[in-house]
């Protein structure tokens, strides 16, 4: 093979790479990221940044009223400051109605509703929900894995989809269940 003909596959070969990493580096269920609420150092690092607890919020990109709370730690140090450190695993969540709920249209139960990188290849945090047709609660659940094996930590928060100011009945999150 000359070496134009791999000059003219370079393109399509990036293109290929691109489309088998993305989803392993951290692509989203919605358009836009999560909103930093804020940052709290926990370890001091000398010259480097810190490590920290980070706390984000997103909106569930199905369920309009719905808004999830995510804490995470963010590694310091050079590894952290270069954006190669592998992130831990331990994860936090609350999510709240935060107004009238209403459903975008039918989903699965384990529908991710958010993901991100956690390492350069190996690790992702995703956040999916469900819905516990009995009692009409959305269940979320935000957990980390790994492509080699996978990380017991996770998280569990519920809303129950309620009425909200004026409204006297709420949807059924079971007549949006697919």
């Amino acid at each position: 093979m000359t070496i134009r003909r791999l000059r003219a596959l370079l393109p399509v070969l990036a293109l290929g790479l691109a489309a088998v990493l993305a989803p392993g580096l951290g692509g989203i269920a919605r358009a836009d990221g999560p909103d930093l609420i804020f940052r709290k150092s926990t370890v001091w690092k000398f010259l480097t940044p810190d490590d920290k607890l980070a706390t984000y919020a997103i909106d569930d990109p199905m369920v309009e009223g719905v808004a999830c709370y995510y804490t995470v730690p963010e590694k310091g140090g050079v590894s952290g400051m270069l954006g190669v450190a592998e992130e831990v695993s331990d994860i936090s969540i609350a999510c709240r109605q935060v107004g009238p709920i209403a459903f975008k249209g039918k989903f699965e139960q384990g529908d991710v509703v958010y993901r991100e990188s956690r390492s350069l290849i190996f690790k992702k945090m995703q956040i999916v929900r469900g819905c516990d047709v009995k009692r009409n609660v959305l269940v979320y659940l935000v957990y980390s894995d790994k492509l080699i094996d996978g990380s017991p930590k996770n998280s569990t928060t519920s809303v129950p989809v309620m009425p909200w100011g004026a409204q006297t009945e709420a949807p059924r999150c079971a007549d949006f269940v697919r």
